[in-house]
């Protein structure tokens, strides 16, 4: 497969699966765009090898997709569509390789059932899992300041926290249980049947609170990557943070639904992010 016809592989990937990001990647220039889209896609696959119960020997999928991932970043790609544009990508942007390895140790810690005694345990994961997408995506964006790789960080767990949140009663039924046990004691909530409905509330308001403490944290991120690429991040993290008022407007629902934010809403944001 060339070059090219890997980028259009992993831009069909995006905009089919990408809900929240895709919309962001359409501000940028079409080579950001492009890798965007074959980052995408390779942290894409990643999670799907932790979750899709129909592979036998999931510990085994995810070791070999860590050694496919030697070999593309030694030079030599793989068979996968995704491989010659994600090689091209993290070259052209100078990404550090280590980040991908943390990427795969995050979701491989997925393939047993997960309990968080602490937030420090919590902030690890999350770190794992979604901060290093932000420290990836910022080479793309490209940036001057150290302060920037900070903040990509602690942007990563905002939109981490801000998924565990919408996805408790998904992440529950695979025995995954993100939110700290030191937080279900202070609340006097059962991780098991996330009851008493009070103290529940109360819970999730008080994640709901650290979540938006993070967004602030984050938030000079946008004046630190070069400015063509400003808007899309404004835009990126106008849709998470939405995702998250939401989520406190339903009044925690999400034990009932999952919670989205809407396409025209999505739009919104975007039109909001040219002229800011």
């Amino acid at each position: 497969m060339t070059v090219a016809e890997s980028y259009a592989w992993c831009e069909s990937v995006a905009r089919a699966q990408a809900k929240n990001f895709y919309y962001s990647f359409l501000l940028l220039s079409k080579p950001q765009r492009n890798a965007m889209c074959a980052i995408y896609a390779f942290m894409r696959y990643c999670d799907d090898l932790s979750d899709d119960e129909g592979i036998p020997d999931r510990a085994a999928a995810m070791a070999r997709w860590r050694r496919d991932l030697e070999s593309a970043l030694a030079g030599n790609a793989g068979e996968h569509a995704v491989w010659p544009a994600f090689i091209d990508a993290v070259a052209r942007y100078r990404i550090p390789h280590e980040y991908f390895f943390d990427m795969i140790d995050g979701v491989s810690s997925d393939l047993k059932p997960r309990r968080m005694r602490t937030f420090a345990e919590l902030y690890d994961y999350c770190y794992h899992v979604a901060s290093v997408v932000g420290l990836t995506i910022i080479h793309i964006f490209g940036f001057e300041s150290p302060k920037a790789l900070e903040l990509a960080e602690k942007c990563g767990i905002a939109f981490q926290l801000t998924n565990i949140l919408r996805d408790v009663r998904e992440d529950a039924s695979k025995d995954r249980v993100y939110l700290p046990a030191e937080d279900f004691e202070r609340f006097g909530v059962s991780p098991e049947s996330l009851l008493p409905r009070s103290q529940f509330l109360a819970l999730m308001e008080f994640e709901a609170r650290r979540a938006r403490d993070y967004y602030r944290q984050a938030g000079p991120l946008v004046g630190l990557v070069d400015a063509g690429s400003r808007r899309s991040l404004r835009a990126l993290i106008g849709i998470y943070s939405r995702l998250l008022d939401r989520i406190v407007a339903s009044d925690y629902d999400v034990l009932e639904r999952r919670i989205r934010v809407p396409a025209w809403e999505k739009l919104w944001v975007i039109a909001r992010s040219l002229v800011t």
